[in-house]
């Protein structure tokens, strides 16, 4: 068998048996397969396509690469909540203290941001101290000892995927669909979990531009989870404008402590964290009322017990929770640009993809895998998709460390903005769910 003839096939369209996926997988593992060839066979198959059989062979062969993780009873309980990406997307951040405060236990690996959307552990690195690098016995030991444990792919947890999935940021194959498929559920089913709970996400800040694309996704992943006797649901969501306020790593943290400490009360990041709390424990049969499950989580908030479990998981993975009290001592960019609307009336429209690539010139996002990001930088939008404004009032709030880097990420920011007379409705945050 040889790798040149397995990305022929795969050229030509054809489908790839178990056996020659494992030796792909394998030749990737051994070191035997250069950069280029494993490349080639990426871009193969974004132009080729995978069928769902390929793609949870893919998928297996992954898990099986390296160690997976089994918390025994106790996985029966665990949830591990993944979005596919988006901008200004903090709801991974929200709900795992809150999940964790309702007594779900919570063991999340989560990666790095790819492309112009943020990933869940450079926000969770932007706090002073927090390593999210954990063994396999740490991530354990974790979730035994708090319920809670948020870390980043390791060598030993499915490595082939973590490959793959270098490469595709610098192969322009990151939105193929059977390669997110596979990355994401063979991460979640490696890292112990019985019930796993995806954010499928859609729009001009998400990888998949159509809801059509989207449900196909969610779809898929599902079918892989059926054919890997693993449940999964998956829910659609739409990511047409950045979810909440914030976009960039520490200021997303700051946000997202507000809506722990209860000062969040209204708009898309609470409406979605409370949906997908409910789901969660519903899923696992804690609550058979949706009602009764979101008063339960508000209560958690308000009590100030899910705030409270964040802190437990900042020290236990070396964090200062003195940011809890003091946001100074979050990283702290040197300027602040408010910019003011010129027009009356309501915000239409923020274009997602511009405000991410806006922020990814200020230095928060990678153009390259080797790239270290400015967890300091970012933009605040003081007004969403709904509000009024007026001449003057600050549309949004650049935080940058050079002044040149400013004027490039306004021109994209101002270009996201679309201000009309009448007021528009606002759209459905989830579009379908998908079991």
């Amino acid at each position: 068998m040889r790798i040149v003839d397995i990305i022929d096939k795969k050229k030509q369209g054809q489908e790839l048996t178990k056996e020659e996926i494992n030796y792909f997988i394998s030749s990737l593992e051994d070191g035997s397969m250069p950069d280029y060839q494993t490349s080639a066979w990426l871009m193969a198959v974004w132009f080729r396509g995978m069928s769902d059989d390929e793609t949870a062979n893919l998928t297996e062969a992954m898990i099986n690469s390296g160690d997976v993780i089994h918390f025994g009873e106790l996985s029966k309980k665990i949830v591990d909540k993944h979005s596919t990406g988006g901008v200004g997307d903090k709801v991974t951040i929200t709900l795992i203290p809150l999940l964790a405060a309702a007594g779900v236990p919570i063991a999340k690996l989560s990666g790095k941001g790819l492309g112009h959307t943020g990933g869940t552990i450079d926000k969770l690195e932007s706090i002073p101290g927090f390593s999210t690098s954990l063994s396999v016995e740490e991530l354990h030991k974790q979730v035994e000892k708090i319920g809670v444990a948020i870390g980043q792919q390791t060598q030993n947890l499915t490595p082939a995927d973590g490959k793959l999935y270098a490469l595709r940021d610098v192969t322009a194959t990151i939105d193929a669909m059977p390669l997110i498929a596979s990355s994401v559920v063979s991460k979640k089913i490696a890292s112990g979990a019985d019930n796993i709970i995806l954010d499928v996400k859609f729009g001009s800040g998400a990888f998949m531009k159509t809801s059509e694309e989207a449900v196909k996704l969610a779809e898929l992943m599902v079918k892989i989870g059926h054919k890997l006797n693993k449940s999964i649901t998956a829910v659609v969501t739409s990511m047409e404008e950045p979810l909440g306020r914030a976009v960039g790593n520490s200021l997303e943290i700051i946000e997202s402590l507000e809506f722990l400490k209860g000062n969040i009360v209204t708009g898309d990041i609470a409406e979605l964290t409370y949906d997908f709390g409910v789901l969660a424990l519903m899923q696992i049969g804690k609550f058979i009322d949706e009602e009764t499950a979101k008063s339960y989580l508000k209560e958690l908030i308000h009590s100030g017990k899910a705030v409270e479990k964040f802190k437990e998981l900042i020290i236990a993975q070396g964090g200062n929770a003195d940011i809890i009290k003091d946001y100074n001592l979050m990283p702290q960019a040197k300027y602040k640009e408010e910019i003011k609307a010129s027009q009356e009336g309501y915000v239409k429209k923020i274009d997602a993809y511009k405000i991410a690539y806006g922020c990814k010139l200020l230095g928060a996002g990678r153009e390259k895998k080797t790239d270290t990001i400015d967890y300091s930088v970012g933009v605040y939008l003081n007004k969403k998709t709904g509000e009024k404004v007026a001449v003057g009032d600050v549309l949004y709030t650049i935080y940058s460390n050079d002044e040149t880097k400013t004027l490039n990420c306004r021109k994209y920011c101002d270009e996201a903005f679309e201000i009309t007379e009448e007021k528009p409705l606002l759209p459905k945050q989830i579009y379908a769910i998908i079991k």
